[in-house]
């Protein structure tokens, strides 16, 4: 049995420090994107916290609008939880997505910190996708279509192909196994989760 993590912010709480920091619809939406993907791996892999792995991917960007510095990204997110009351161990997850920018910041050890880089990007991508597409739906999104926009670099020029590449050795998996989990969880997402839809 897992230890349980306490984040020491309620769900609400979260959400209005992401709100607080974040105007842009894009960033609150990707947030919360991320935190029901985290929620859907939470509960395969640590279902005892869910709640945990949710906060991680929602507030995983919360200093990003503001301060849009790759050094600084995640050590002002460290600042405002502290600020807070948040458990420091919240901070410390969400730090390790940005370890390849900044080697000072921890690295990715544990399985939500490995699932929280291998879908922040990843799911990025996906988007950009999908708003390419007549159906605006992840449903009928397919892998041969991400691996197609995947190689084409000037598609989604933001989104750092290493870094998905590096999210899926991270877990133990294939670039097409990574594509296949995620369209997947995006897909059952649709029909739980206002974020994708």
């Amino acid at each position: 049995m897992a230890d349980k993590l306490e984040s020491g912010l309620t769900r609400e709480q979260a959400f209005d420090l992401l709100k607080q920091y974040n105007e842009d619809e894009y960033h609150i939406l990707h947030g919360q994107q991320v935190e029901a993907l985290m929620r859907y791996y939470a509960e395969k892999y640590d279902p005892e916290n869910v709640d945990f792995w949710g906060q991680v991917g929602l507030l995983h960007d919360l200093d990003w609008e503001k301060w849009q510095d790759d050094m600084l990204h995640t050590i002002k997110t460290a600042e405002l939880l502290a600020e807070a009351g948040a458990n420091p161990a919240l901070a410390h997850s969400i730090q390790t997505h940005n370890y390849d920018i900044n080697p000072e910041l921890p690295a990715p050890e544990l399985k939500m910190e490995r699932v929280l880089y291998a879908v922040d990007e990843l799911s990025g991508l996906i988007n950009a996708c999908i708003r390419m597409r007549p159906s605006g739906s992840v449903t009928d999104f397919e892998v041969k279509s991400l691996k197609k926009k995947f190689k084409n670099k000037k598609f989604a020029a933001g989104c750092d192909r290493d870094v998905i590449a590096y999210g899926a050795e991270l877990n133990d998996i294939t670039l097409d196994e990574l594509f296949a989990s995620v369209i997947a969880a995006e897909q059952e997402l649709v029909e739980t989760s206002e974020a994708f839809n």
